[in-house]
């Protein structure tokens, strides 16, 4: 009978513990804007990671990085992966953004119709170059054309004519010989390399903005979210360092998750030969940026925000000594 009562409280005393215990966590749910791009594809891996930080990671891809910005004003996106100068353009009309960190440089490509006969930058002058509205390809373009003397419009008239495509009509277009040439973003300027319809003219980096640098900026609610934000970043530091350090890893991943087989293993090698993935971003850099960017009129900015006003590198700072990470 004595062992009976025994077994019977240890019974009841595990029930009462099963009654009384705290339900499992919860995931915190993140939503990322994102683009589709080699060089994003550190960011994109981040739904493969943020299990371990108890986050729950919602991706949405967007055309390019200034149709992100609407959604951030409409509480539909938390964190995003875009070029500069569409997070400058967006901060200096009013989003409520920080740039947390920068995750990848590079990426950009000046690429002429193989049977154009363009070989050089000078040889721009009389046809019509196609570019992206609001990418950071449009004012690597324009510093490049500046730097060897040609003007420029997308009416005709100037040195150069611009034509505005997406980035996902421009390869067709280059291929369809619509226009001369391209300042393209990878891998779908390795693609025309590869494909034998594009060449090389440049990869535009030398001017005084030199390599662009993406940006990983997070809304001002979620970085005041101090504990949610430090997960988000750690999180975001260890997909880039499985990246850096597992090539194989990155290209698998890009080439069947990202584009889903629609690139070859030698476009996403190509592609980041001329890329590289990164965590940091300086301030200095992000004002050269935002001077070019009031120079050429891209990005209509009412009030060009300063570096410092919205640079918050405190919690990449953390994250990467936390993790043991240059």
């Amino acid at each position: 009978m004595k062992k009976n009562a025994i077994l019977a409280s240890a019974i009841a005393s595990l029930c009462t513990s099963a009654l009384f215990a705290a339900p499992a966590q919860a995931e915190d749910v993140v939503r990322l804007g994102n683009l589709k791009f080699a060089h994003y594809g550190a960011v994109s891996y981040m739904k493969e990671v943020c299990a371990k930080y108890n986050i729950k990671l919602e991706e949405r891809m967007f055309p390019k990085g200034p149709d992100i910005m609407p959604a951030i004003v409409a509480n539909e996106i938390d964190i995003a992966a875009l070029a500069s100068d569409g997070a400058i353009s967006g901060r200096a009309n009013g989003v409520p953004i920080y740039t947390v960190a920068g995750f990848a440089k590079g990426g950009a490509r000046l690429v002429a119709g193989s049977e154009t006969g363009i070989s050089k930058v000078a040889d721009l002058k009389g046809k019509k170059v196609g570019v992206t509205r609001g990418g950071a390809q449009e004012l690597l373009l324009y510093a490049e054309l500046e730097k060897h003397g040609l003007t420029w419009s997308d009416k005709p008239g100037k040195d150069v004519q611009i034509v505005f495509l997406a980035f996902a009509d421009l390869n067709q277009a280059l291929a369809a010989k619509q226009i001369d040439a391209m300042c393209q973003s990878e891998p779908q300027s390795s693609q025309a390399l590869n494909k034998k319809f594009g060449v090389e003219i440049s990869k535009p980096y030398d001017t005084a903005m030199g390599e662009p640098y993406r940006l990983l900026v997070m809304t001002e609610k979620l970085y005041g979210n101090k504990d949610l934000a430090q997960r988000t970043m750690e999180c975001f530091v260890e997909s880039t360092a499985l990246f850096i350090r597992d090539p194989a890893l990155a290209e698998k991943y890009v080439r069947e998750q990202m584009f889903k087989g629609q690139i070859s293993s030698q476009d996403f090698k190509d592609a980041m030969d001329n890329a590289d993935y990164t965590y940091d971003v300086t301030p200095e850099h992000i004002d050269i940026t935002t001077d070019f960017m009031q120079k050429y009129g891209v990005g209509r900015m009412s009030k060009p925000p300063k570096a410092a006003e919205w640079v918050k590198l405190d919690l990449l700072q953390k994250a990467k000594a936390d993790l043991k990470v240059e």
